[in-house]
């Protein structure tokens, strides 16, 4: 009986050490990421009437259905629960306004990020 109890104690630390691992992106995973964290960052400034992110396309509703798609598909392909995702979202936003903040020409830095961004929303027919 003290077999099962330490098999099954070991199991599941097993999963939970697993569950808490950091995820494994593609290139493509950390894209999705990256353009769904920019077009949450310009949405929110737009909505605040920020000059330089008004210069973009509207992202309301385009960037919403884009990071509702991505988010989607971080959990098919990678099997990770809703916390998971909205913690990498977080990080990498968190990112962004780091490398932002730090930079002599923060517009500059995230228009960087979003002319790819932008092209990959044109991509995906939203």
């Amino acid at each position: 009986m003290k077999i099962v109890g330490l098999l099954l104690s070991a199991a599941v630390l097993a999963a939970s050490a697993a569950a808490q691992a950091p995820p494994r992106f593609t290139l493509e995973h950390r894209m999705l990421l990256r353009c769904s964290a920019a077009f949450a960052i310009v949405a929110g400034e737009q909505q605040r009437g920020v000059a330089s992110a008004l210069a973009y396309p509207a992202l309301g509703e385009r960037g919403r259905e884009y990071f509702v798609r991505a988010s989607a598909r971080l959990m098919d392909d990678l099997a990770l629960t809703r916390e998971q995702v909205e913690a990498s979202l977080r990080a990498e936003v968190e990112g962004l306004q780091k490398a932002s903040a730090e930079t002599a020409d923060p517009a500059a830095g995230i228009d960087s990020v979003m002319r790819p961004c932008l092209s990959a929303l044109e991509a995906s027919g939203l």
